[in-house]
């Protein structure tokens, strides 16, 4: 965003005063041990020689300071029951509930980017002061950290404005009090660390050794330009040999904060285990046994598990679910003597965030605060739709919310010469819901909304495929890992046939109802982030002639506006044989 348009963005708004009071906690008891598992010969240890610590973790919060709406604000009790969940002040009040002496609170990446606009208005410095505010010490980065490239995110760290848009309406930015760890984020040239592998942290005079890790697949998943120089590392060696430095310095109690993790096959209570094994689960069996614990985050799963390490012994695998959901408590006790947890110690229990608490009135003030500066473009209205246009795809992979987007990027990208358009379903990170969700009415589609479906600013353009290349693209949906269905405009139908081999899925392409041919060139848009290969759609960069046209969310505005108003799309542009 440009210089200017931060400026239309800062309204008049009260700053809150003071600093917000979240540390000053009564001391709760000291947490009681419940697993059965030993630890490496020390699961005989007195409790007097034995101290007692609380981590209270979070991670994927992408910038939701309000309670997020929709899907992304709801969530699976412990009961069974979906609940509402969610929001910065109900974060905060969690917290302060859970919080007692011995207490530090913890994250596994993806604190920032995908936001909504209240926070990326201001390149997420309002979600990075907040969580200095709660108290935040350390996390491991995440992929969308990276989301505006590296040296944002070492602005973000260090201090300083916004090389383009200058300093938010809170002032000069004055950098994170809390550690961003990526052990395995090193430089191509001479592999020299890109950011802090560990911290060592102290609670009742026994020092805990935090290790961080991002998922190795982040370079297929973030705009490549913003990465260039890095390479990202297997997490598994990197946390393995950090894991031997820090025992080497005498610190036995090790943690590793992962973005990284498993899906859930079956949605349930956030305490239980029904993981589909995944490289969250690679990754918390491979480390070394010297690490007594695994916080995970990327998969947005709610899940307390164990696992066995390499030498045998149980070891708790944790997720906290995403946008400030779940609020995960691990208890444990540190041996004196040792320095090591004692494994036995170790309980674990996932916390709901709900609103049937009261909020914590200095966040929503702070909150508040931001709100304003941000709402004369956060409630402008853009658009209307006639019913809640969603994100969750059919049972095959198509979504109307998705096929929605490529339709505007089509239209958006016509100057280009585009025929068809493609999106990727990760990008888009939230339903267009029928309710309002303030004072516009009903069916009205206001640019924050708008921004919070389309979050990432990246450009529209397009590329030269020929129909083969476009086969191949197609067919790269499916892989032995994971599926990723693209999300077409209404010019592009195909068949899609799931009784088939991986790689020989794909036929009766389309365009505008005419078959396509292998020798055909064809114009295809898509975001910068697809056209550059990612989310593993390779074939992306074969493509010639590239032309960029506007940013996905302007293009995005501009369909609402001009159609509406929107009905939501049927899910029928790809036949789907199974």
């Amino acid at each position: 965003m440009t210089k200017a348009f931060l400026t239309r963005l800062a309204v008049a708004g009260t700053a809150v005063a003071g600093v917000l009071a979240l540390a000053a906690l009564p001391a709760g008891a000291d947490p009681a041990p419940q697993s059965a598992s030993k630890g490496r010969g020390n699961g005989g240890s007195k409790p007097d020689h034995s101290v007692p610590v609380r981590l209270l973790t979070i991670n994927d919060l992408h910038g939701n300071l309000e309670p997020p709406t929709g899907s992304s604000g709801r969530i699976v009790d412990e009961t069974g029951q979906t609940v509402d969940a969610g929001g910065a002040a109900y974060l905060a009040a969690h917290l302060k509930r859970l919080r007692d002496r011995n207490t530090l609170v913890v994250a596994a990446g993806d604190l920032i980017g995908a936001s909504p606009l209240i926070s990326a208005a201001y390149h997420d410095e309002p979600t990075v002061s907040l969580l200095d505010k709660l108290g935040l010490a350390t996390s491991a980065a995440g992929n969308h950290e990276f989301d505006e490239g590296y040296a944002e995110l070492k602005r973000i760290m260090d201090g300083g404005c916004h090389p383009t848009d200058g300093c938010s309406p809170a002032g000069k930015w004055k950098g994170a009090r809390f550690d961003y760890l990526a052990a395995n984020v090193v430089r191509e040239k001479n592999g020299a660390e890109a950011l802090p592998p560990y911290v060592i942290k102290q609670v009742n005079g026994v020092k805990i050794g935090f290790i961080g890790l991002v998922t190795q697949t982040t370079p297929s998943i973030v705009t490549s330009s913003g990465i260039q120089g890095l390479e990202f590392t297997d997490e598994v060696e990197a946390a393995n040999r950090v894991s031997r430095l820090l025992a080497a310095k005498g610190v036995k109690a090790q943690v590793v904060l992962v973005h990284e993790g498993d899906q859930v096959a079956t949605p349930q209570s956030p305490d239980t285990c029904p993981v589909v094994p995944g490289p969250g689960s690679r990754i918390a069996a491979g480390l070394d046994p010297e690490i007594d614990l695994v916080i995970s985050g990327h998969s947005h799963q709610a899940y307390i598990c164990k696992i066995k390490d390499p030498a045998g012994q149980d070891r708790y695998h944790t997720q906290g679910s995403s946008f400030g959901r779940i609020i995960t408590q691990i208890d444990f006790r540190v041996d004196r003597k040792t320095r090591d947890v004692i494994r036995s110690s170790v309980s674990a229990d996932n916390h709901v965030v709900t609103r049937t608490i009261t909020p914590d009135p200095e966040v929503e003030a702070y909150v508040q605060t931001w709100k304003e500066r941000v709402s004369v473009v956060a409630n402008r209205p853009v658009g209307n739709i006639t019913a809640t246009i969603a994100r969750d795809p059919s049972g095959a992979g198509e979504s109307p919310l998705g096929n929605l987007i490529a339709d505007a990027q089509l239209e958006a990208a016509r100057e280009g010469g585009a025929e068809i358009a493609l999106m990727n379903p990760g990008g888009v990170r939230a339903d267009l819901t029928y309710p309002a969700s303030g004072s516009e009415g009903d069916g009205v589609v206001t640019y924050g909304e708008a921004f919070t479906v389309q979050p990432f600013n990246n450009l529209v353009q397009v590329v030269t495929l020929t129909g083969e290349q476009l086969r191949r693209l197609l067919e790269q949906q499916w892989t032995e890992s994971y599926t990723r269905v693209l999300q077409p405009s209404a010019s592009l139908t195909y068949t899609a046939d799931l009784t088939k081999p991986i790689g020989s899925r794909v036929s009766d392409i389309k365009i505008n109802g005419i078959p396509v041919t292998d020798t055909q060139r064809i114009r295809v848009a898509a975001n910068n982030f697809l056209i550059g290969g990612g989310d593993g759609f390779t074939v992306f960069t074969e493509g010639t002639e590239l032309w960029s046209g506007p940013l996905d969310i302007d293009a995005f505005v501009a369909y609402l506006s001009a159609h509406s108003p929107v009905d939501p799309p049927a899910t029928d542009r790809i036949t789907f044989i199974r």
